[in-house]
């Protein structure tokens, strides 16, 4: 069976019509989301490097406000120093205990007298500080706990201390500063309302703030390795929770000379969230292309209709001269040239089937031959 002239103009005007539209806009919604991805994940990355920045920064005026006082701390006036670090813990909410120890690790004073006589030898920011100025990992109350307020979660610090020298350059004592861990809590949380979780994590890949459902978890994703290798990257990953994230890892978070607490910062958002705006685009773009393709789909089959109808009815004329019969003169075709010249060709065709035979003169003073 062969195919007609109007299927066949349909099917390759389709065929010519549709296939460059849909490769070509199957390139730009393509290269639409990975532009979406690149410019979310500089986004991201910015966001991740704001939080760091501002922790660092936070936790660097602390030290310094720590380091300054280890220089100008007298240990003789134990009640001096009691009176101005209550001040500073009531003035400074940040501050939930400081104090000064001697160099056998008993507290000669503190914020409010607390813990004052007792021996903090064995805590590590004691430990450290007799050796230069040092930064301690967040870490649940030990001595303070019964001493504190009772609260519903386990109170949780980040210390400072450095040692205390005398005017002779030898160590004389150590201060140290508890600070409640709620302030960098508020610190990473904060970029929850741009629809973006900030995790700080340990050095063991340990999450230290940020979304409940991992709280204290290792993390064994990509990004976590790479955070704990000291590698900064962007990627896009599945997460325990089943569901593809966007992340950025800020490898450090440390500012000038404040001791590094072994901290990295990961970032991720929600894949989904973050693409769908730019999914709402590509698929009010295929809605419209698709509007587009099916209007000219119409358009094509009525233009292949009009291209076809001529010869049909010129087909008709000459199947019925082809079989003797012409009683019914051709349709007059003027829609285009080819179609008027045929019409006019089938009309002289008919013309001259249904004229009577007329001989020439030749013919009619011929005598018949005799046939003997």
């Amino acid at each position: 069976m062969r195919i007609g002239i109007k299927t066949l103009v349909f099917v390759i005007g389709a065929l010519l019509m549709l296939v460059p539209a849909i490769v070509a806009g199957t390139m730009f919604t393509n290269a639409m989301q990975r532009r979406a991805e690149e410019a979310n994940s500089a986004r991201l990355r910015l966001l991740g490097e704001i939080v760091a920045d501002q922790l660092g920064r936070r936790m660097h005026e602390l030290w310094q406000d720590v380091e300054g006082m280890a220089r100008v701390v007298r240990l003789d006036d134990s009640e001096e120093i009691r009176r101005q670090f209550t001040l500073l813990g009531q003035v400074d909410r940040r501050y939930t205990w400081i104090g000064v120890t001697d160099v056998q690790g008993k507290v000669i004073a503190a914020s409010q007298g607390m813990l004052e006589g007792a021996s903090v030898a064995e805590r590590p920011w004691f430990r450290r500080g007799l050796n230069g100025p040092a930064a301690v990992d967040v870490h649940e109350a030990v001595l303070l706990a019964k001493l504190l307020p009772a609260t519903q979660e386990p109170r949780r610090f980040v210390d400072f201390s450095a040692p205390i020298r005398n005017d002779q350059g030898a160590v004389i004592g150590v201060i140290g500063a508890h600070f409640d861990w709620n302030m960098v809590k508020d610190i990473i949380q904060a970029v929850r309302e741009q629809g973006v979780d900030a995790l700080l994590v340990s050095r063991d890949r340990v999450v230290l703030s940020g979304p409940q459902e991992l709280q204290e978890t290792r993390l064994s994703e990509g990004s976590a390795v790479a955070a704990s290798q000291g590698t900064s990257i962007s990627r896009r990953e599945r997460w325990q929770d089943g569901k593809d994230y966007m992340t950025a890892v800020i490898p450090t978070i440390q500012f000038k000379d404040m001791p590094s607490f072994g901290w990295s910062l990961i970032a991720r958002a929600d894949l989904n969230m973050v693409l769908n705006p730019t999914r709402s685009i590509t698929q009010a773009f295929w809605m419209l292309l698709g509007a587009g393709a099916l209007a000219g789909l119409v358009l094509l089959y009525l233009f292949s209709a009009w291209l076809a109808k001529p010869l049909r009815r010129l087909m008709a004329t000459a199947e019925a001269l082809a079989s003797g019969r012409a009683d019914q003169p051709p349709h007059d075709e003027t829609r285009y040239e080819e179609a008027a010249r045929l019409s006019a060709a089938l009309v002289r065709m008919q013309t001259f089937s249904i004229r009577p035979y007329q001989p020439t003169r030749a013919e009619k003073g011929k005598k018949p031959t005799r046939v003997s």
